[in-house]
């Protein structure tokens, strides 16, 4: 079993930036793809962002490509979510969650954080 704890998040005006963190502990984290996915109160969970466990491809929404970077450092065991040129559409709770591949649907990850609150103010 693998623990995810997120952190980052925050308020911040469109246009600008964040970093978020997935702090991974217990088992092997690199046997591990994790997906970043957000969600805003009245609309379905969204992957956001994936990297799979081996070749380290990335998976992008296209909501966010160009202004989101996904990356892992396994020695860390941390995955990050950098987001840059946030809008307000932005706005939700992103949260990681790890599994054996990247893919859209959220039940194919077992091991989820808690969350953390992004705010994108306009």
């Amino acid at each position: 079993q693998v623990r995810l704890v997120e952190s980052g998040g925050g308020l911040v005006q469109a246009g600008g930036s964040l970093r978020l963190s997935c702090a991974a502990s217990g088992d092997t984290f690199s046997a591990y793809a994790i997906g970043w996915f957000r969600q805003d109160p009245g609309k379905e969970r969204e992957l956001v962002a994936g990297i799979t466990r081996n070749t380290g491809n990335t998976y992008y929404a296209n909501s966010v490509k160009g202004r989101f970077t996904i990356s892992r450092d396994n020695a860390k065991n941390t995955v990050y979510l950098q987001m840059s040129s946030l809008k307000p559409e932005d706005t939700a709770v992103y949260t990681c969650a790890g599994g054996f591949r990247v893919t859209t649907d959220p039940m194919d990850y077992g091991y989820w954080g808690q969350g953390t609150q992004v705010t994108v103010s306009s």
